[in-house]
This record gives C-alpha cells, sequence and structure tokens, in this order.
C-alpha cells in the first residue's frame, strides 16, 4: 500500500473517533461538562454531519484496492475535497460559537485540534497521493 494512502485513510479513522469524542468543555461556577461532535451536529447545526459521512466514505475509497488501483484521482479527490469541507465545517462550528454571547465559559478541547489538524493533514496527503500516482507508469 502506499504510504500517503495509510496515512490518509488512518487520519480519515482518526477524525471519525474524534468527531463522538469531547470537542467542547464547559464550565459554570464549578460545573463542568462537555460536548462532541455529535452532540452539536444532533443539537441543530445539521451540516456537521458531513464530517462522519465524508470520513467514511474516503475508508471505503482507501480501503477498496480497485478504486486506488485503477482510479486514484478519485480517492485523491476524495482526500483532497474531504479533508477541506471537514476542516471547514469544524472551523465554522468553532468561529460561530464563539462568537454568540455566553455566560457559561467553552474551551476547545484537544480532541477538536487533534481532528481539525487531521482533516488538514489528510488534504496534503491527498494531494502527495495523486502526485506519486500520476507520476507512477
Amino acid at each position: 500500500m502506499d504510504n500517503a494512502r495509510k496515512t490518509s485513510v488512518s487520519l480519515a479513522a482518526f477524525v471519525l473517533i474524534c468527531f463522538f469524542l469531547p470537542w467542547v468543555e464547559l464550565s459554570c461556577l464549578g460545573t463542568r461538562d462537555s460536548v462532541s461532535g455529535y452532540d452539536l451536529a444532533r443539537a441543530g447545526e445539521r451540516l456537521l454531519w458531513i464530517v462522519p459521512t465524508v470520513m467514511l466514505a474516503i475508508l471505503i475509497l482507501g480501503l477498496a484496492r480497485a478504486i486506488w488501483e485503477k482510479a486514484p484521482m478519485v480517492l485523491a479527490l476524495a482526500m483532497t475535497l474531504g479533508g477541506s469541507i471537514s476542516a471547514y465545517l469544524m472551523y465554522r462550528e468553532r468561529s460561530t460559537t464563539n462568537d454568540s454571547p455566553r455566560l457559561v465559559a467553552a474551551q476547545w478541547s484537544l480532541f477538536y485540534w487533534l481532528g481539525f489538524l487531521a482533516c488538514l493533514c489528510m488534504v496534503v496527503g491527498g494531494f502527495v497521493f495523486y502526485v506519486k500516482r500520476s507520476r507512477s507508469p
């Protein structure tokens, strides 16, 4: 297996796992709670459901040998677009949450930042996969 493809498939699995881990830690008067990407998507931000859906699609495409051997462009495009769309949606959720007035202190957790970084790395991995596969005979 190609290293760029393996890395991107691993990153897609990691982002999928991070979606269900705490993204936001809330605290108010000594009480603490956390909210995951799943909770945010369920609470009303319907576009966040695109993140796990795209990651599942990248996992399936990356594990289907016929796809990445015969049509590497499809996998490279899925990795690049899927990673960038997911990163944008995660950033959008963070920026809209931080802009709203609030009485409860909210802090974005390590899992959010690692998932966001993994999405950006997947974009780079998609480019690398495409360049490597397009140069080979």
